[in-house]
């Protein structure tokens, strides 16, 4: 029984391993070939934890095999277009100019519910306000609002808006992170001041506080108030 925990626990930080070096696609993202892949590594993983005499290399073995075989058909599907199409099929227009093409949802199985349902997901509550979609080829559906149904950018209106740059967690659970200051470039001194001036008096009490390239910071604190302030560079 020990010899299983044991294997158990190393098949499990190894298959950890092999999905980080596999890429960071999120399971909704997977290709059909990261999905087989996926399946086949669950499969053959639990082979030596099946007895005691099963040796450990019965599931490191063809999990290495597959991660050089996944990794091989990403590096075909990068380099070749037929190969990619192959391997990972081509995206399907399924509504174009308004229109739903539904022989192209009959080739692909897809239904009006299965269409309607992925439309509610991005939030579009009727069929007629959409100009093109897109099913992907890892099922995902890209929606192109009609011009009219489209939000109003700031372009629209001819606003130059400032662009507030990536956000980053300067404390979390009441502990500064200072080299996410540094990426914003501001100090522990231009955090404290801000602090000081929405009323916080220590950073033991903030919960989460983040900010932007352009020093604005938004603060919680444990009982939920939030506060809003802006650093300047002292």
């Amino acid at each position: 029984m020990f010899n299983v925990v044991i294997k158990t626990f190393v098949i499990y930080f190894f298959i950890m391993l092999v999905m980080r070096l596999m890429g960071k696609r999120q399971a909704g993202q997977l290709q059909p070939f990261d999905l087989v892949i996926a399946v086949m590594i669950a499969e053959v993983a639990s082979t030596p934890m099946a007895g005691a005499g099963v040796p450990i290399t019965y599931g490191i073995v063809p999990i290495v095999t597959l991660l050089v075989l996944h990794n091989g058909i990403a590096f075909l599907s990068i380099k070749s277009d037929a190969m990619r199409a192959f391997f990972s099929g081509k995206p399907s227009i399924v509504i174009h100019k308004g229109v739903i093409r539904h022989k192209e949802l009959k080739k692909l199985g897809y239904n009006l519910n299965d269409l309607i349902e992925q439309l509610r997901a991005k939030d579009v509550m009727s069929l007629s306000d959409v100009h093109y979609a897109v099913l992907e080829t890892n099922g995902d559906l890209s929606v192109m609002l009609k011009p009219e149904k489209r939000p109003v950018q700031p372009e629209d209106i001819k606003l130059n808006p400032e662009n507030p740059g990536f956000c980053y967690d300067i404390i979390m659970d009441g502990k500064i992170k200072p080299k996410n200051l540094e990426k914003l470039g501001f100090r522990e001194t231009d955090l404290d001041l801000v602090l000081k001036q929405t009323g916080v008096k220590h950073i033991k009490s903030v919960f989460l506080a983040t900010s932007d390239e352009t020093g604005s910071v938004f603060i919680q604190d444990y009982q939920g108030k939030q506060l809003k302030g802006r650093m300047k560079n002292g």
